[in-house]
């Protein structure tokens, strides 16, 4: 006699339940927020939207927080390339120590880094005080707050590119090599066509957090409208005068240029995959 067949199924649950949990908690942490953003405008009219939106303060705070955020995730993406391939590619002493550096970010609250860098780039700190003397002021310019930006989105690069890097085999670099590939041509021909999808998510997920960042920011960046002010410093301000129609507006302007800058990013990553396909 043959034995019943055993149905076929997988460890976690079916389809409808996991889409289920899926949106749920997509709802509870992502849209409902949101949503209540956009619908709890607390007296937001079009008129002051329009208001805010065309305020020289709130756009000179989007244009210093989106060109330091990406200034400071593609400096992210060439330097976390560089520690990604060391950590992979490398055995040297110390480099569990430095390979747990990378997510010291992660760890360190933001504030803490924000008083950390603004001491050290002032004109009397240890740093600031030998760029000061090149003509190079760091602190409570929008440089600072580029260089806040890269120390807390490193991680992000770094960890997205470590695991690629570990799959990657090298005997495609061999065979280049043997063929007269020079190191140049191999890494640009090579290397480069396979690491790019991650390293644009790396940069997406760098920049990202960069627009949005306030604790490690707010301290090295002096807070001079129209100079050195983000957009969420800007939304706090409003907050702590009361303007939560004013905030509104600035976080849903805030809210809708991030998601195209981020589905812009999305698209060209895909893109690239399926042309790395």
């Amino acid at each position: 006699m043959k034995a019943a067949a055993v149905p076929n199924r997988g460890i976690l649950p079916g389809f409808g339940l996991t889409l289920g949990i899926t949106i749920f908690y997509l709802s509870l942490v992502v849209l409902i927020p949101i949503s209540a953003l956009l619908f709890n405008s607390t007296g937001l009219t079009w008129g002051k939207f329009a208001e805010v939106a065309t305020d020289p303060r709130v756009i000179a705070s989007y244009k210093v927080s989106f060109l330091t955020a990406g200034a400071a995730a593609l400096v992210d993406a060439v330097l976390g390339l560089l520690l990604a391939w060391v950590l992979v590619r490398y055995d040297f002493p110390g480099k569990n120590i430095f390979d747990s550096l990378v997510d010291l970010p992660f760890a360190l609250p933001t504030a803490v880094a924000g008083v950390a860098l603004t001491s050290i780039y002032a004109k009397t700190g240890w740093m600031g005080s030998w760029l000061a003397q090149l003509g190079i002021e760091v602190a409570f310019t929008p440089l600072g707050i580029i260089i806040a930006l890269m120390f807390i989105g490193i991680p992000f690069v770094v960890r997205t590119l470590q695991p690629v890097l570990q799959e990657l085999e090298a005997d495609v670099e061999e065979a280049a090599a043997t063929l007269g590939s020079g190191r140049v041509r191999t890494f640009f021909s090579v290397i480069l066509p396979q690491l790019a999808p991650p390293l644009v998510t790396g940069f997406a997920l760098a920049f990202a957090r960069g627009i949005g960042e306030y604790g490690s920011v707010v301290f090295i960046s002096g807070n001079m409208p129209l100079k050195t002010e983000i957009a969420p410093l800007l939304i706090m301000s409003k907050l702590e005068r009361f303007d939560y129609a004013g905030a509104t507006a600035v976080a849903i302007i805030l809210l809708l240029i991030s998601f195209l800058l981020l589905l812009g990013t999305n698209l060209l990553q895909r893109w690239m995959r399926r042309n790395a396909g």
